[in-house]
C-alpha cells in the first residue's frame, strides 16, 4: 500500500511539472530509449545460434565469433546511457527540492523522499522504452520473418527491465541527497579519492593472480583444459582501466584546483580553483568516461589507417573488402555513439552543477559581480583539470596507434593526434550549452530560499 501511494504521489508531481521538469523527462524518456534499443538489438543477435544469414553489415553478423564481438559492444554502450540517467536524475532532484521539502513537512522520511524522486523517473523511462520496443519490434520483423520464442522472451525481458534499471539509477543517484524540512539540500559528496584506488588495485591483484596461475599452470597437465583465465583477466583490466580514470580524474581537478588557488589573479579562476578544491571528485566520472574515449578513439584511428591499407593493398583476402570495412565502420560507429552520450552527460552534469549552487550564484550577482565572471568560471572548471588529462589520454591513444602502424610497417597516422583536440573542443561547447541556465540561476527571487 505504501509502495502504491508513493507511486500515485510521483505520478500526480510528474504530471504537475513545470516547463524545466519536462525538460528532465525528455531527456530521461530519451537515454531510456538508447538503452532499450542497444539491449533489444543484443538480444535479438544473442538469440542466433550458429551460422546464420543475416540480411545487413556485408554478412559480419553472420559467424558466431565476429557476432559475438558485436553483441559485447552493444553492452558495452549500455554503461554511458545508465551514466547519463543518473545525471539526469541529480539534475531533477535539485530541481524538485523545495517539492521534497514539502513532503518531509507532510511527515514523508528521507528514504521516502528518495524513492518518490526515483518513481518519477519511472513514467519517462517506462515511455522511452515502450517507443524503442515498438521501433525495434518493427524493423526486427521486417528483417527476421519468424522469430524465435528466445528472441521474443528477451524482448520482454528488456521492455520491463530497462525501466526498472532506470528507476534503480535514479535511486542510486539520489542516495547522497538529503532534504531538510526546511527546504534545504545537503549533498554529501565522496572528498577523497580511496574508492577508485581500492577498485585499481583490485583490479591490478586480480590480473597477477590470475598471470600467476596461468604461468604456474603451463607445466601441469592440464593446461590444455579451458579455464576462466580470459574472463577473469577481462575483469580485472576494465577494473583496473576504469578505476584509474576516474582517479587520474579527480587527482588531476584537484592538483589544478590547488596550484590555480595560488597563482590567479581574477575572479572567474579564483571562483573555479575553489570549486575544484571544495569537491574534485563531483564530474570525476564524466571526466573518466572522455578519457577512455579519448584513449579508444586515437587508437581507433591508427588501426583503422593500417587496416585499410592492408585490405586495399592486397589482392587475395579470405572475404570481401565490404565484410573488413564494415566492421571497422560499425567499431567507428560505437565509439561515435559513446562519445556522443558522454558529452551529453558532460552538458547535463554541468547543468546540475549550476542549478545545485544557484543560491550562492544569486548572493554573487547581488554583491556585484559580473555575469560574465560568473559564465567563465564553470567553463575554467571544465577545462582547466580536464586539459592535462585529456593530454595524457591523448598520447595514450596516440602510443596504440604508432605501435599497431609499425607492426603492419605503415606510416604513422596523423589523424590519431587530432583525436584529443577534437575531444577537448567538443568538451568545451557541450559545458558551454548549459550557460543559458546561468540566467535563471542568478535571479533575485533565488535569494528568498537561501
Amino acid at each position: 500500500m505504501a509502495l502504491r501511494a508513493d507511486l500515485r504521489l510521483a505520478w500526480e508531481l510528474t504530471r504537475g511539472s513545470d516547463r524545466g521538469e519536462w525538460w528532465r523527462i525528455t531527456l530521461t524518456a530519451t537515454g531510456a530509449a538508447l538503452a532499450t534499443g542497444f539491449a533489444l538489438a543484443a538480444v535479438a543477435l544473442a538469440s542466433l545460434r550458429g551460422s546464420y544469414d543475416v540480411p545487413v553489415a556485408a554478412g559480419l553478423l553472420n559467424e558466431p565469433g565476429t557476432r559475438s564481438g558485436v553483441i559485447a559492444g552493444l553492452m558495452l554502450l549500455l554503461v554511458p546511457v545508465l551514466g547519463f540517467l543518473g545525471q539526469c536524475a541529480r539534475i531533477g532532484a535539485v530541481h524538485r527540492d523545495r517539492r521534497l521539502a514539502g513532503l518531509r513537512l507532510a511527515g514523508a522520511t528521507p528514504w521516502q523522499v528518495r524513492r518518490i524522486a526515483a518513481l518519477e523517473t519511472g513514467p519517462a523511462c517506462l515511455a522511452g522504452s515502450a517507443v524503442a520496443t515498438v521501433v525495434s519490434v518493427l524493423l526486427l520483423l521486417r528483417h527476421w520473418n519468424r522469430p524465435t520464442v528466445l528472441a521474443w522472451a528477451g524482448i520482454a525481458l528488456v521492455a520491463v527491465g530497462v525501466p526498472l534499471l532506470g528507476a534503480a539509477a535514479g535511486a542510486l543517484a539520489l542516495r547522497r541527497v538529503v532534504a531538510s524540512p526546511l527546504g534545504w539540500v545537503r549533498r554529501i559528496g565522496p572528498r577523497t579519492g580511496r574508492g577508485p584506488g581500492l577498485l585499481f588495485l583490485a583490479g591490478v591483484v586480480l590480473i597477477g593472480v590470475v598471470t600467476l596461475f596461468a604461468v604456474l599452470g603451463t607445466s601441469s597437465p592440464a593446461a590444455n583444459r579451458p579455464h576462466a583465465g580470459p574472463p577473469l583477466t577481462m575483469v580485472g583490466v576494465s577494473l583496473a582501466v576504469g578505476a584509474g580514470a576516474v582517479w587520474l580524474s579527480g587527482a588531476m581537478a584537484r592538483v589544478t584546483g590547488r596550484i590555480l588557488a595560488a597563482r590567479a589573479r581574477s575572479a572567474a579562476p579564483l571562483i573555479a580553483a575553489e570549486r575544484l578544491r571544495d569537491d574534485p571528485w563531483a564530474a570525476a566520472r564524466t571526466h573518466a568516461a572522455v578519457l577512455l574515449v579519448t584513449v579508444a578513439g586515437g587508437g581507433f584511428m591508427g588501426v583503422r589507417a593500417v587496416l585499410l591499407d592492408r585490405v586495399h593493398g592486397t589482392r587475395r583476402l579470405a572475404a570481401s573488402p565490404d565484410y573488413y570495412v564494415t566492421g571497422l565502420d560499425l567499431t567507428g560507429a560505437a565509439i561515435a555513439v559513446a562519445f556522443a552520450i558522454t558529452l551529453s552527460g558532460l552538458a547535463v552534469g554541468t547543468a546540475e552543477s549550476l542549478a545545485t549552487r544557484r543560491r550562492g550564484l544569486a548572493a554573487q550577482a547581488a554583491a556585484g559581480v559580473p555575469r560574465a565572471v560568473l559564465g567563465r568560471a564553470p567553463l575554467l572548471e571544465t577545462a582547466l583539470p580536464l586539459a592535462p588529462a585529456v593530454l595524457l589520454a591523448g598520447l595514450g591513444g596516440t602510443a596504440i596507434a604508432a605501435w599497431y602502424a609499425l607492426l603492419g610497417h605503415s606510416p604513422f597516422p596523423w589523424a590519431a593526434a587530432l583525436v584529443p583536440l577534437a575531444v577537448y573542443a567538443a568538451c568545451l561547447l557541450a559545458a558551454a550549452t548549459s550557460l543559458p541556465l546561468l540566467r535563471r540561476s542568478v535571479h533575485p527571487g533565488e535569494l528568498r530560499y537561501a
